[in-house]
Order: structure tokens, then C-alpha cells, then sequence
């Protein structure tokens, strides 16, 4: 049986980011944009938790500021997985045996 993870422990990693690496380290989305490559929307949206993180986000994060891009992936997974728990029972899904 697979256990899962209270939605309270599934936060969105744009989110986790915004909070505990960039506001901490002082940085404005302005100089991160631009020192990722990215435009700043795209770095605003992620960080508000309107964009997912994707993995070449993660790894800027890891060379930026240290942190694993696979802590970031998995966190973003786990966040993405409670939303969709959320309506689960609403999928109409049998379950398929083998012939």
C-alpha cells in the first residue's frame, strides 16, 4: 500500500524558492532573470506558483544558489500529484487484468 503525503507537505516548488532561497539571498526577480537567461515573467510566474518548475529551472537553481535540482524536481512532482488527488474520485478509470 502506498502512503500518502498530507496535501499540507506537497508545496509548490516556485513557491519554496520565492520564500526560502530568493527572498533570503536578497535577490530581485530582475537580477535573477537576467542571470538565469530567462524573461522575467517566466521567473515570476514560477515563483508565484503559476508555472511548474521545470528541470533546466531546477538545475539554474543548483548552480545559482546550491540547491539540488533533484530536491526541486521532487518537490515539484510531489505538489503535482496532490492537485491531482484532489479530484481523483472524479476519474472514471476500471481496472485493466491481464487476459
Amino acid at each position: 500500500m502506498a502512503i500518502k503525503v498530507h496535501p499540507s507537505f506537497a508545496i509548490h516548488a516556485g513557491e519554496w524558492l520565492k520564500t526560502e532561497i530568493v527572498e533570503a539571498h536578497g535577490v530581485s526577480i530582475n537580477r535573477l532573470a537576467e542571470t538565469f537567461g530567462v524573461s522575467r515573467q517566466a521567473i515570476s510566474a514560477l515563483l508565484n506558483g503559476r508555472a511548474a518548475l521545470s528541470a533546466d529551472m531546477a538545475i539554474r537553481f543548483e548552480y545559482a544558489f546550491g540547491v539540488k535540482a533533484e530536491t526541486l524536481m521532487r518537490m515539484q512532482a510531489r505538489h503535482e500529484l496532490a492537485k491531482a488527488r484532489e479530484h481523483e474520485n472524479m476519474l472514471a478509470v476500471e481496472r485493466l487484468v491481464a487476459a
